[in-house]
């Protein structure tokens, strides 16, 4: 009897789900096969892999797979499981293409795909939203009115509708949280990694007529950046012996220890490049030894793999972004030098995350340090036609996340 009536129990789940399935104007947003409209923004490629009609997700490193395509007003379901109790994820919307400065995670909405603690609706990395409920702590966080998911090892579904920046979280069926006037209020879907492998599976989307939102409440658009760190190892980069062991990968954070006594050498890309635009973002760490990050502390970015050209990286009056130009046969114009010095000083404190956007288009040469132009547009003499990338240190701890660049034409 007791095995009849479990039987019967699966039976209606899965004629419940068959019947889902038949909703009108759903499209499958996984074709089951591969990652065909995802792009894997800044994992390693065993991170996201498809097995058995599944996303599978490794939870190493801490990062996020997105679609292709940007969504506003829709209905999204999908089934989720951990494996293990405890197990970390989530699901986000209305995402920006690239995680923002200093961390693994795009700006988003959030909906909490963690085991024991499942059906949060909040905003992260500098999206806003107003909660169904008002948080305890004052929070853009929508508790969940009761728990409704399965334990670790089963399935779980998750059914989430957006109308002109509503959202709602159904979990097993029945809503549970939710929030309006999030910003943005459109952008892409992601899967998020955060520790612990986490399945997927039958996910689809219901796209609904759009309200037209302004260009403020429009997530950031994918403009062909590619992730050069893997979150894992140094798969990619390459140095010199004695140099190489003082980088190490550490999550979405690569870290150099400031302890090399091999002498100052970069760690360069294994591909040269010529024109580009280059994400970078950088800190002294906390564990900088006196002096080291507050006064002597320096490190940069070499152009085109050229130790003569280096992007500083200095925690000195005059700033990070300028160009030092080294080994001319003439002294630079001081003309010249003023131009390839930063306009402004626009670094952040020790232990804080900067983050440089460098564009190179021929000899023309552009800094941008959190959001402010240290250096425009400067013809910089002597430079090779292409190179690596290199990450160059002098001797103080350095971290560096979200390495990121779209070649030129």
């Amino acid at each position: 009897m007791k095995n009849t009536f479990r039987y019967v129990l699966f039976l209606m789940a899965g004629l419940a789900w068959q019947g889902c399935t038949e909703e009108p104007d759903f499209v499958p947003l996984f074709n089951g096969r591969d990652l065909s409209g995802w792009v894997n923004v800044n994992g390693a490629p065993g991170t996201w892999t498809v097995r058995d009609g599944m996303i599978v997700c490794s939870g190493r490193p801490t990062g996020v797979l997105r679609t292709t395509e940007h969504y506003e007003n829709f209905i999204l379901e999908l089934e989720w499981r951990h494996l293990h109790p405890g197990g970390n994820a989530g699901l986000f919307v209305y995402s920006d293409a690239l995680p923002v400065r200093g961390q693994p995670f795009t700006r988003a909405v959030e909906c909490q795909v963690m085991d024991g603690n499942h059906g949060d609706v909040f905003a992260i990395q500098g999206a806003t939203m107003t909660p169904d409920r008002p948080h305890p702590q004052g929070w853009m966080r929508c508790l969940p009115s009761e728990e409704r998911a399965h334990p670790a090892g089963q399935w779980n579904h998750y059914r989430v509708e957006s109308r002109a920046g509503r959202l709602t979280l159904a979990v097993n069926g029945k809503v549970v949280s939710g929030g309006s006037e999030s910003v943005p209020r459109k952008g892409y879907v992601v899967l998020e990694s955060e520790g612990s492998e986490v399945h997927f599976r039958n996910l689809r989307i219901k796209t609904l007529p759009s309200s037209n939102p302004p260009p403020s409440a429009v997530a950031t658009v994918d403009e062909g950046f590619v992730s050069l760190y893997n979150g894992i190892d140094l798969t990619g980069w390459q140095a010199e012996p004695g140099h190489r062991e003082h980088w190490t990968a550490r999550d979405w954070v690569l870290d150099y220890a400031g302890r090399n006594t091999a002498g100052s050498m970069p760690l360069r890309s294994e591909q040269a490049y010529g024109d580009f635009v280059l994400i970078a973002d950088w800190r002294f760490t906390p564990e900088a030894e006196p002096g080291q990050a507050s006064d002597t502390g320096a490190g940069g970015i070499y152009v085109r793999g050229s130790a003569a050209h280096r992007i500083a990286i200095r925690n000195r009056p005059v700033g990070s972004g300028g160009l030092l130009v080294q080994g001319e046969a003439q002294p630079m114009p001081p003309a010249l030098r003023t131009r390839l010095t930063p306009t402004v000083r626009a670094d952040r404190e020790p232990g804080q995350w900067n983050r440089f956007v460098i564009t190179l288009t021929g000899n023309q040469l552009s800094v941008v340090l959190n959001d402010q132009t240290v250096i425009d547009q400067v013809e910089v003499p002597q430079l090779p036609l292409q190179g690596p990338i290199a990450l160059a240190d002098q001797g103080a701890p350095i971290q560096f996340a979200n390495l990121y660049l779209k070649a030129l034409p």
